[in-house]
């Protein structure tokens, strides 16, 4: 068999694992070169939102690629980048944006803007500040920034010279919300923080952790009170992800500077943007051009992706897609109730739309050696499910079907044998 030249992401190909060959996919469904019918319960890395190849994002990226396919954006622009930022205005409640390509990037991007705007304020606004503080167990991304703001382990540990340090605040626990709160309330005040960057509700990869709206509220507050900029990565979080467009909405915050990407084109097209506050947007605005924001990738603000992402948008107002939210969160918790008694599965809970439950034996964390096991199980069981660990969960479209949904819950409880 000729060896692929593809290197794929978080993939060991020493291991010599299959591979499968998509070869086009319809709602939760992906279809295989060798036949095979595959639920997508993880939104093919929690981006597909509506479901795959939907229909009104389709024709928007075909009818836009047929006018206008790229364009330098520095000094330049084109409609449906302004309609875009126009409409994500008052839907996000942040006044100014700023396109990127990837979560990761849409992060990079918050980086710069919070150490600029203290920066362009200059000493008469008080002393520097430099420190992004973050939460324990956190991951934004795999950019060199991005990563820095991310748990130490095995995701980045070959990679540490290159990190720089940040100031961590523990995991806001079930009983010990306090000593998180403290915690933030004592680095706010001794270290010189410059921002604070949440996964808000929900943490990702670092295993699917869950903490409530008021300690987002909290935190937000203690930051506002110290001047420290709150940004909240909504990069998997956002677009109904937890049950509402934002998490944020859930904690009625407004953070001073907001990330957003995956679901932003339906999961179509990379596109992403960073919204930021008036304050943080006026300290870049200046007649010296030192004080302007050097950020920028070639394909920033790509008119097809903008496109996808208008359809979007008319797809959230249109279609009844909260209403298909709350039933899938619905049958999420009816399937997490079942999992809750089967033997060898631990902490089952759930986020809005997402399940995740926690697999007995064999170690935890990222490298536990049942996550291989899990790994195939589900794929021989035609699921893409893609654990972290011995941790599994569910985040499917919109859209699935309750009978390939009541599949995954039957699947997560059969792979206890693993």
């Amino acid at each position: 068999m000729t060896r692929s030249p593809v290197w794929h992401p978080f993939t060991q190909h020493g291991l010599e694992e299959p591979i499968p060959l998509v070869t086009h996919a319809e709602g939760a469904i992906l279809h295989t070169a060798d036949g095979r019918r595959v639920i997508d319960a993880i939104s093919s890395w929690w981006v597909t939102t509506h479901g795959h190849c939907h229909p009104r994002i389709v024709a928007a990226i075909r009818e836009q690629a047929g006018k206008l396919d790229q364009l330098i954006f520095a000094g330049w622009t084109h409609e449906p980048a302004e309609r875009l930022a126009a409409e994500l205005v008052p839907l996000m409640g942040l006044p100014y944006v700023f396109f990127s390509d990837s979560g990761s990037t849409s992060v990079e991007v918050a980086l710069k803007m919070a150490l600029g705007f203290w920066a362009n304020r200059g000493p008469r606004e008080g002393s520097p500040r430099h420190r992004i503080l973050v939460l324990e167990h956190s991951y934004h991304g795999d950019t060199i920034g991005a990563m820095s703001l991310g748990a130490r382990g095995v995701f980045n540990q070959a990679y540490a010279p290159l990190l720089f340090d940040v100031g961590t605040v523990p995991f806001p626990v079930v009983g010990r919300e306090q000593a998180t709160l403290d915690a933030l309330e004592l680095a706010c005040l001794t270290q010189s923080a410059a921002a604070f960057i949440v996964e808000p509700l929900l943490l990702g990869a670092g295993g699917m952790l869950i903490y409530a709206p008021q300690v987002l509220a909290q935190m937000h507050a203690v930051c506002a009170a110290h001047g420290v900029l709150f940004i909240a990565d909504e990069v998997m979080t956002g677009w109904g992800r937890t049950g509402t467009m934002l998490a944020c909405q859930q904690a009625g915050i407004t953070p001073d500077i907001l990330c957003l990407a995956k679901g932003l084109t339906g999961g179509s097209l990379p596109l992403a943007v960073t919204m930021a506050s008036e304050a943080v947007y006026d300290a870049h605005y200046s007649p010296d051009r030192t004080k302007t924001f050097y950020h920028s990738s070639s394909y920033t603000a790509n008119p097809i992706a903008c496109a996808a992402a208008l359809a979007n948008l008319a797809v959230w107002r249109e279609e009844p897609v909260a209403e298909r939210i709350a039933d899938l969160a619905s049958r999420q918790a009816e399937g997490l109730a079942m999992l809750a008694k089967v033997p060898g599965i631990a902490n089952p809970r759930q986020c809005g739309t997402v399940i995740a439950v926690d697999y007995v034996g064999g170690g935890g964390g990222y490298l536990s050696e049942l996550g291989p096991k899990l790994l195939a199980f589900f794929r021989d069981r035609d699921l893409l499910i893609r654990p972290l660990g011995n941790t599994a969960y569910v985040m499917p479209p919109y859209c699935i079907e309750p009978d390939d949904l009541a599949l995954v819950h039957e699947a997560l409880a059969e792979a206890t044998g693993q």
